[in-house]
């Protein structure tokens, strides 16, 4: 039984189409990388899959339970975690969790025992009897997780997880992301594809409301992967430089001021005349890198072909 399945997934908003025949399915434990820029359609998608919104039309099952009939029967089995996570600041952990237990349904010995499970899990122990309100951004995100999965869910739906934190709370939230991978599905909408190539298994890509690749991470990058070189130069002029680097064996080049990264079809042929080029022009290299295709690189690929 899939995880979750979408098949031919339409949804419209009056007479904006936001998502298009949109067909993808998720089988196993791990974590689902969901990319797509903003506007995209991801957080369309997931309030389908959350049952917050019905598709216009499609079939979308999440755990072998229909979206739109079995809504009750799928929030039973899911947990959620919103961009945001709200809570009542003058609560403490503790309290929210039980009191979140209580519209669970689950019995208060139960509610008790997972509540101590997961804040310990989740890094919240030592703060459970303080007020919500005075918690970090990284803290309300990390209690948010612990809420979601107060039910044992089989999937937990994270809408942009991360994108509001410092780099102290990305961190412990990726953290806490790779080690419930092994546990259950984690499905992961997010812009900040590093993050995706951190603790992704899989990714799934969409664009302009339609999935244009699903694949696993080493799957993209056997397909996608070119070799890169990276390089920033000091005075001359971008036209110049670009000039210099019409050659047959570059296949690619992004520029952002006076840095540059150039796929390449021969690595051989760059790594001898490149540098050889770019002091012709009178530049000087101030950073000289040769690498691969990130996933970055591979996003930007897949976007732009569709």
């Amino acid at each position: 039984m899939s995880v979750i399945e979408c098949n031919k997934l339409t949804k419209t908003y009056g007479s904006t189409q936001s998502l298009t025949d949109v067909t993808f399915r998720v089988d196993d434990k791990g974590c689902v990388g969901f990319l797509g820029s903003n506007g995209a359609g991801k957080t369309t998608t997931i309030r389908v899959l959350t049952g917050l919104a019905s598709p216009t039309s499609g079939d979308v099952k999440v755990c072998g339970y229909d979206a739109v009939t079995q809504r009750p029967q799928i929030r039973k089995v899911i947990g959620y975690v919103p961009q945001s996570p709200t809570f009542y600041s003058y609560m403490t952990a503790e309290e929210w969790m039980h009191w979140t237990g209580k519209l669970f349904g689950m019995s208060t010995k139960e509610t008790v025992k997972r509540t101590d499970e997961l804040l310990q899990e989740c890094g919240i122990w030592d703060a459970r009897k303080r007020a919500i309100g005075g918690y970090s951004g990284g803290m309300k995100q990390r209690l948010g997780i612990a809420q979601a999965l107060l039910n044992h869910p089989k999937l937990i739906i994270m809408d942009e997880p991360v994108s509001a934190l410092d780099p102290l709370g990305r961190h412990e939230v990726l953290m806490l992301v790779e080690k419930l991978k092994s546990e259950l599905t984690v499905f992961m909408s997010t812009h900040i594809l590093e993050d995706v190539e951190r603790v992704a298994d899989q990714v799934v890509v969409i664009d302009r409301g339609k999935v244009i690749i699903q694949d696993t991470i080493p799957g993209l990058q056997s397909k996608y992967t070119e070799p890169t070189i990276d390089f920033v130069v000091d005075g001359q002029s971008s036209e110049t430089i670009m000039s210099a680097l019409k050659q047959g064996w570059i296949s690619d080049i992004i520029r952002e001021g006076n840095a540059y990264k150039v796929t390449v079809s021969d690595l051989e042929a760059a790594r001898t005349k490149l540098p050889h080029l770019l002091l012709e022009t009178g530049a000087v290299l101030s950073a000289y890198n040769v690498g691969t295709s990130t996933l970055e690189d591979i996003f930007l690929k897949v976007v732009n072909k569709s």
